[in-house]
């Protein structure tokens, strides 16, 4: 949670995305106060089970539903060894080995 401002600061397309999902750590007022006001960003997660005063009702949490397809995403990813454990020492090669492991899940899938 603490790292959400710095992530939307460091990307790399221009502007914010309309939505975040995130799961129950994000559930926070002052984080969704912040998204909000800065970056016009919404919030998107479930709430805790000790939440007194409930933020979210049934309809934006239908999109949370959907998050397994990014999770899934990265499962895939972690088929292939040099990407679980970062052998590489520079950076090129890794990314490179990245968008290899990106490009064979798209072919398995097609």
């Amino acid at each position: 949670m603490t790292l959400v401002e710095d992530t939307l600061d460091c990307l790399w397309v221009p502007g914010y995305p309309n939505r975040l999902i995130g799961d129950k750590a994000y559930d926070s007022d002052p984080l969704d106060e912040t998204l909000d006001e800065h970056y016009g960003v919404e919030m998107i997660s479930p709430n805790r089970r000790n939440r007194i005063r409930k933020t979210q009702d049934g309809r934006p949490l239908r999109r949370y539903k959907r998050r397994w397809k990014v999770e899934r995403f990265f499962a895939w990813l972690h088929n292939f060894r040099r990407l679980v454990v970062r052998w590489e020492y520079h950076a090129e090669n890794f990314t490179a080995f990245f968008y290899l492991g990106c490009a064979l899940i798209l072919l398995r899938h097609l």
